[in-house]
């Protein structure tokens, strides 16, 4: 079956032919008069009425034909421009008898839209779950198949919307209208000046005028108004006031028409939101991270974000990647909070993503002091840390009954590249030791010192959750060998326990793992085939 045409009719003084009595009559009267359209309604005199059909009646809405169907309502009582046909015509009391199938083909004949009820076979044309919202309307149709999943379809759509989005759609309207009359308006005035012979010739008269520009000219207003249509995020075009009209049409008169990264709310200050990206599967990311990376025109990402989360930004979207390495992590710091503050001045949303939680040894604090000092607070959204999920993908469980009944987590740098005073040993605790490994000869060291016996279990785990996910298992005594002969491939970190041997024994000096498998057994959400069989 091949896909129906949408449009949207307008209805205005159109006459709409509803047959039948019952409530869906009603709502078929209802509708009518809402798109102003007259109704005009045919059922016998001792036909039972639903009580909202019998008001619009007694109120002079509805007009009422106390008969049955005849085939000559289809050309008398229409309007008279159009010889009297009727603009459409609606059967509500279902496709089973036999005067529906006849109504139908009576239509069909004559070219009249026609809708019977529960048959779609009947049906020219079908009715639309409708959203309405001022100049805004998003309608939804399974083609007569289900009705009741179109209304729970435009439900979910309509809730996902901001608020006052339709007035937003009123004045990006006028925003149009205007620049439509005075790009004519210019054009007539130019027209005039060259036609009216007694007004002498301007200095610019023998200018060569070359027709490709006067064409992109008439253009290009109305390009830079559909680039903030497409470009600006739906909640900002929905908090455009009238002033913010005349700004942005002032802004544009000045010759610096406003481009998607260089757009300005000016409705209100621009916002700050810090997103925790998690290990590095982007299936791992929270839905409030995702949907604050689409939202974003400007993005401030830390080194180490992989590739797959970088590539869900939208391409209208600036991107800086803090430019750290040994000895440039404050400075690159000092950067990127300032490109933060010339965009939140801007009036953009920065989104500034941090591996990980923003929290957990993220700087996160830092920065939420920093941006609510100069006025802009900022919005946190948290991550999965890396030194909870990495051990997970390793199959290490931080505390497991009878080996592990804590949990320690720590960094393995301190300010400044400071070397760690690190935690005392205890049997039953499980340390993890967040960016460890640049500097592991002289933490195991400490750890040694600490009493860690020689033969603790650990491991070191690189790339969580990504495709090249490594996983070296070893004690404190062989790890430094381990890594040095095996390579470095951060980000990675160093899991300390006996937890690291529960659920993974081995006895060589250390083994390496490769690869990631933690997701592979998760249902793909598009294909939801699993649903039908809940045993599976």
């Amino acid at each position: 079956m091949a896909p129906a045409m949408l449009t949207a009719v307008d209805s205005t003084s159109h006459v709409h032919l509803i047959i039948g009595s019952n409530s869906l009559a009603g709502a078929r009267c209802a509708r009518a008069v809402e798109v102003g359209a007259q109704p005009i309604l045919i059922a016998p005199e001792n036909a039972t009425f639903h009580y909202g059909l019998v008001k619009r009646i007694d109120e002079g809405e509805v007009k009422w034909l106390q008969r049955s169907f005849e085939e000559s309502d289809l050309t008398t009582l229409g309007r008279p421009e159009v010889d009297g046909i009727v603009d459409a015509v609606f059967v509500t009391s279902g496709g089973k008898q036999y005067t529906s199938t006849h109504i139908s083909n009576l239509c069909r004949r004559l070219r009249i839209p026609v809708n019977v009820a529960d048959a779609p076979n009947l049906c020219s044309f079908t009715l639309l779950s409708t959203y309405s919202d001022g100049p805004l309307q998003i309608g939804v149709t399974t083609s007569g198949k289900g009705c009741k999943l179109s209304a729970r379809i435009r439900r979910e759509i309509a809730a996902s919307l901001p608020v006052q989005l339709g007035d937003a759609v009123e004045r990006l309207g006028t925003m149009r209208r205007r620049i439509w009359e005075e790009d004519h308006a210019a054009e007539l005035a130019a027209d005039l000046e060259v036609e009216d012979d007694d007004a002498g010739q301007s200095a610019n008269f023998n200018k060569l005028v070359a027709t490709e520009s006067v064409e992109a000219a008439r253009g290009r207003r109305m390009r830079w108004l559909s680039q903030i249509c497409e470009y600006w995020p739906l909640r900002r075009l929905a908090s455009i006031s009238d002033a913010d009209v005349e700004l942005l049409l002032q802004d544009y008169s000045k010759s610096n028409p406003i481009k998607a990264d260089q757009s300005t709310d000016l409705s209100k200050q621009g916002r700050i939101i810090l997103v925790g990206s998690g290990p590095g599967n982007p299936d791992l990311l929270t839905r409030a991270a995702h949907k604050a990376i689409l939202s974003a025109d400007s993005v401030l990402a830390d080194k180490l974000v992989p590739s797959p989360i970088l590539d869900l930004i939208p391409r209208r979207a600036t991107v800086h990647i803090a430019r750290k390495f040994p000895g440039n992590a404050d400075k690159a710091q000092e950067e990127l909070l300032e490109l933060g503050l010339k965009g939140l001045r801007a009036g953009k949303v920065v989104v500034r993503i941090k591996q990980g939680d923003p929290y957990i040894y993220g700087r996160g604090g830092e920065e939420y002091d920093f941006f609510r000092s100069h006025g802009y607070t900022p919005s946190v959204l948290p991550g999965i840390t890396s030194a909870l999920s990495a051990p997970l993908f390793a199959a290490i469980p931080l505390t497991h009954r009878g080996v592990a009944d804590q949990v320690l987590i720590c960094t393995g740098t301190g300010r400044k590249g400071a070397p760690l005073d690190p935690p005392e040993f205890v049997e039953s605790r499980t340390v993890v030791l967040l960016m460890a490994l640049h500097r592991l000869s002289a933490l195991v060291e400490s750890l040694m010192l600490k009493k860690y016996p020689a033969t603790t279990p650990c491991a070191v785990l690189e790339r969580a959750s990504c495709p090249d996910q490594r996983v070296i298992r070893t004690t404190l005594e062989h790890v430094c060998a381990a890594v040095e002969e095996e390579g470095s491939r951060p980000p990675g970190l160093l899991v300390v326990g006996n937890a690291c041997k529960t659920l993974k024994d081995y006895s060589q000096k250390w083994v390496v793992e490769e690869g990631f498998w933690g997701l592979q057994d998760v249902p793909n959400t598009s294909d939801l085939s699993f649903l039908d069989n809940p045993s599976s």
